[in-house]
């Protein structure tokens, strides 16, 4: 009995020891095409020494409640929200991308935003950028709708249009030209104008940031690097994809098609966002109703940019 219990105990502490220093990384939708950038910055961060560790939690909300309840290290998604209501110390660290995405309408139910008022509208999730987005055009046009239903993932939600399940939704880049390419398609587009808040950042909390800061200054390095290639050279994202075999049921076209039609829409922020993230989002989500107050809320609550500032830093003392 003495020996089975000292061979779990041994058993335990390998474990442990296996564990230590592994960063779990929470992705808050499914894996495709926009997450290639990510995924591939990660593999080069573990060449460098990294041990991480990627999971797909398939919606924000599941992703918050992984970093919470400590299953998570970093998270994928946009905690204003979160963090305004509950003071959690959470922090945004990189901005992946800007938020690019299109109101879709079947037009033969709605032509525009004020036939939608009283009606259905899908979002990704609470607090997330699409909801932000429909609630900020609400705003404008004068709007209410019956209820904000929640569908995480554009692809299911561009599944929903199709089948006729879903007339009123949002949807990115890729969805959008899908719905709209269909043959006699009845999708349109409703005009939304610029908006440059953010889609997605990576987060974690304030003592995970300050515990594993030289980890994590190699995982910012290597998004750096991944953002500034991909930005002047898109089939940058398709080789490098290609060398570390990541999502390889994608087809080699539609992972440049993405690529090219994201870069061209000014997606990725070549600096993580650390000169304008914090003024959009403020701008963006305060009137949306995301974030309460806007006016009084500082950057500090929300971002920790010390990362970015280091790695800024160390390149100018190179040059």
């Amino acid at each position: 009995m003495f020996r089975v219990l000292k061979g779990l105990l041994l058993s335990m502490v390998f474990i442990s020891s296996a564990n230590a220093g592994l960063i779990r990384v929470a992705l808050n939708d499914f894996p495709g095409p926009d997450m290639l950038p990510t995924l591939i910055a990660i593999e080069r961060a573990k060449e460098r020494g990294l041990a991480i560790k990627v999971d797909y939690m398939l919606s924000e909300e599941k992703t918050l409640l992984a970093i919470l309840n400590n299953r998570a290290d970093i998270g994928m998604g946009v905690p204003y929200q979160k963090v305004q209501q509950t003071d959690v110390p959470l922090r945004m660290f990189f901005q992946i991308n800007k938020l690019r995405f299109h109101p879709v309408v079947d037009s033969r139910y709605f032509n525009s935003w004020e036939e939608l008022d009283g009606e259905d509208m899908y979002s990704h999730g609470k607090g997330s950028g699409t909801e932000a987005m429909v609630k900020m055009m609400a705003k404008k046009h004068g709007i209410k709708y019956r209820k904000m239903v929640y569908l995480s993932g554009s692809g299911v939600r561009a599944n929903a249009m199709v089948n006729g399940r879903v007339h009123a939704t949002v949807v990115d880049t890729e969805r959008k030209n899908k719905l709209l390419a269909r043959p006699n398609s009845p999708f349109r587009t409703l005009p939304v104008g610029q908006i440059d808040a953010t889609d997605e950042a990576l987060y974690a909390n304030e003592s995970f940031i300050r515990a594993h800061r030289k980890e994590l200054l190699i995982l910012v390095e290597e998004l750096l690097y991944v953002w500034s290639r991909m930005n002047t050279e898109p089939v940058f994202i398709l080789e490098q994809r290609n060398n570390y075999g990541l999502l390889p049921k994608i087809a080699d076209e539609k992972v440049l098609r993405y690529m090219k039609e994201m870069i061209a829409e000014d997606t990725f922020p070549s600096d993580g966002g650390r000169t304008s993230a914090f003024g959009a989002d403020i701008d963006f989500y305060g009137f949306a109703g995301t974030i309460q107050k806007p006016e009084e809320q500082k950057v500090e609550q929300y971002w920790d940019f010390s990362l970015l500032d280091q790695v800024a830093q160390d390149r100018s003392k190179e040059n």
